[in-house]
């Protein structure tokens, strides 16, 4: 397989929330964020179409290394109110027996005030995001209860945590355990403030094929967002679609979910 290096993927799953504290002491953010064991699938224009699961001890060597490093921030930052704020103080960032798990002591400040209302309620999602140091490939698994179709699967052993908290879209519920894939919507967003960093990016992706789709294929979503052939000139190309195909593909995903590395191989 041939993923990007340099590439931070996202993922987002259902937020549990331990609200420890009193009246006159903010609670405890605790944020189950990587399930591990748990097949689910990924179908992204940045990563490919494959199965994934994380093994248990894949964040040790980064909790141990870097966990002093790692924030907590809602919806990755790009929130235009709270922006990159960090939410709290991460307490206790450990692996248990099937997550990987962060405990935030949150701030007493305005924006996380405004947000404790939702996080009580559960309305929210959680997402992290990382870079994959050591994977696992089996390209031609065959047809199984887990992967009916027989895509590739990939298990991660080792990543690179940088970031975890609280997203304004769950996870679709009806994903696989819960768990999917927001890289495209991260790199979409990004876009708007480090432009150079994501066309670079592309360019490096359009240069390979990723697991389980040739280089340049689109997802069964790009498809149906780029809509049939037309004559008009394309306002900008980037992985097949145009600027404006992008911007309505990003908005078309928002609105279903109820809104507006290569490292060694093992």
């Amino acid at each position: 397989m041939n993923p990007i290096p340099e590439l931070e993927v996202v993922r987002a799953a259902p937020l549990s929330v331990r609200a420890a504290g009193d009246e006159n002491a903010m609670p405890v953010m605790e944020v189950r964020f990587s399930p591990f064991g748990v097949w689910y699938e990924i179908d992204s224009m940045w990563e490919g179409r494959f199965l994934e699961r994380t093994a248990k001890g894949a964040f040790r060597k980064s909790i141990k290394e870097s966990g002093e490093r790692v924030r907590s921030l809602f919806d990755h930052g790009f929130d235009p109110q709270i922006g990159n704020k960090v939410l709290g103080t991460i307490e206790n960032l450990r692996e248990e027996a099937d997550t990987a798990i962060g405990a935030v002591q949150l701030f007493d400040t305005s924006y996380v005030r405004d947000l404790l209302p939702g996080l009580e309620a559960g309305v929210y999602g959680s997402s992290m995001r990382m870079r994959v140091v050591k994977d696992e490939w089996n390209d031609d698994p065959g047809a199984s209860e887990h992967n009916p179709m027989g895509i590739p699967e990939r298990t991660i052993t080792e990543a690179r945590l940088f970031e975890f908290g609280p997203v304004t879209f769950p996870a679709n519920p009806s994903a696989t355990a819960m768990v999917r894939s927001t890289t495209d919507d991260f790199y979409e967003r990004l876009r708007a403030t480090d432009p150079a960093r994501v066309d670079e990016l592309e360019r490096v992706r359009n240069s390979r094929t990723l697991p389980g789709r040739a280089a340049g294929e689109a997802t069964a979503d790009e498809e149906e967002a780029a809509g049939p052939p037309t004559n008009e000139p394309a306002e900008r190309h980037s992985g097949g679609l145009t600027h404006a195909q992008r911007v309505r593909l990003f908005n078309m995903r928002n609105a279903q979910e109820g809104g507006s590395g290569n490292g060694s191989r093992t």
